[in-house]
């Protein structure tokens, strides 16, 4: 799977944007730290299962070298920071949100599949 970075905060608010222009489509983003084992995990998870999202566009956060990044993400978002963590955004807005082994790629579909129906 090919990921979309997220490497600055101008990158970030395309994404806002972007999913206030499309308010039926969900965006994920994934924080992660490279010297976590979680993190890893959870995104492995993931990408074993991203063939099966439908209506959401993925985007991957390095939080050791974006740390400040991250910290205007969870702000702008009213989300407390945690790694990993995976953000699911719609119109603007955090609509879901987890972290460490919470981060579960069923929850997340099953979540999406209950807001588009």
């Amino acid at each position: 799977m090919d990921w979309n970075l997220i490497q600055n905060l101008s990158d970030f608010e395309g994404v806002l944007a972007e999913s206030t222009q499309n308010p039926k489509t969900f965006f994920g983003l994934f924080k992660h730290s490279t010297r976590c084992s979680i993190s890893s995990m959870a995104l492995n998870r993931i990408q074993r299962s991203i063939q099966d999202f439908d209506g959401i566009s993925f985007y991957i956060l390095d939080l050791l070298k974006h740390r400040d990044v991250s910290n205007a993400i969870s702000e702008k978002l009213n989300v407390m920071h945690e790694s990993p963590q995976v953000l699911i955004v719609k119109n603007g807005e955090c609509v879901y949100h987890r972290s460490h082994n919470g981060i579960n790629p069923l929850e997340i579909q099953d979540f999406i599949k209950n807001q588009t129906s």
